[in-house]
């Protein structure tokens, strides 16, 4: 049984950790409205770039004349996965679940003899996936320096994937992350890339032709290299948000265990000191009674 003073500094430094939880839920609850902010205001243009391209892409399905990052390079053979995740931990699941679905997709691919590279963007995917996946690992990238998460961030990963497809380095690229619901809810989310891949339940549903200026042709070689960045972008904010939301939610929880145990540890003192004291009364009363 510990004693009572290992139980006093037990019961002061769980208050300490339990100041620290606290200012970190509230730090991340700061963060998580500008993060939520930036997830909203991002997703209405990669959304409607979905459109455009789903629109414009539906002419040339099945064409042999199709653009490279329309159509593919006519074989699956090597995929590229991009695991997305932050840099830092103490966000719950948040990293781990992302991972998994990755994990699980890696290993898919493996089982039916495919080439897999493994390119990762921030260190907390990469600490898990080396562990089992180190030599398809590629690089990582990490925005653990960026305070604010701008485009130009996104561009130069998306330029980094573009350049491998076209020296030939993969055939299939597909981005993991986890979709913002809500601060309870992030949703690991797998997205192919390349080639690319439009959903048509997100297309405004209108029935109307338009006429392009330029052709066609000509607006899909500018969008689909944009596309790439645009849709990694998308990608990272909805971490950002995610990861926020995560933070504070698990926080929250340390913070209400922390007291749980405070009060625990507080109960098994008091009840240690009462029985000490009432033991001392006792040898006291003995002592006086035996003179």
């Amino acid at each position: 049984m510990p004693s009572l003073k290992e139980l006093k500094n037990r019961i002061s430094s769980v208050k300490s950790t339990q100041k620290i939880t606290r200012a970190m839920q509230m730090v991340a609850a700061a963060k998580l409205r500008r993060a939520e902010e930036a997830a909203a205001a991002g997703r209405p243009y990669a959304e409607r770039m979905n459109e455009v391209l789903t629109g414009l892409g539906a002419a040339y399905q099945g064409r042999a004349d199709a653009p490279k990052l329309l159509g593919g390079t006519g074989s699956d053979d090597t995929h590229l996965v991009v695991v997305a995740t932050a840099d830092r931990g103490l966000c719950g699941g948040f990293n781990s679940s992302i991972a998994k679905l990755a994990r699980d997709h890696i290993r898919d691919l493996k089982k039916t003899g495919k080439t897999v590279k493994i390119l990762c963007v921030g260190k907390k995917g990469y600490d898990i996936l080396r562990r089992l996946y180190k030599a398809d690992i590629v690089e990582m990238i990490s925005l653990r320096d960026v305070k604010t998460l701008r485009y130009s961030n996104a561009q130069e990963i998306g330029e980094k994937v573009l350049a491998m497809f076209e020296a030939g380095e993969f055939d299939v690229a597909t981005l993991f992350y986890s979709k913002f619901k809500s601060v309870i809810s992030q949703v690991p989310t797998a997205q192919q890339l390349i080639p690319a891949q439009f959903d048509a339940d997100d297309a405004d549903g209108d029935t109307l032709e338009y006429d392009y200026e330029p052709d066609e042709e000509a607006i899909l070689r500018d969008l689909l290299p944009r596309n790439v960045s645009v849709q990694i972008y998308s990608a990272l904010l909805e971490n950002g948000a995610g990861e926020m939301g995560a933070k504070m939610t698990a926080m929250d929880n340390a913070t209400r265990n922390a007291g749980d145990m405070i009060d625990k540890l507080t109960l098994s003192y008091n009840r240690q000191r009462q029985a000490q004291i009432t033991k001392e009364l006792i040898e006291i009363i003995s002592g006086a009674e035996a003179l």
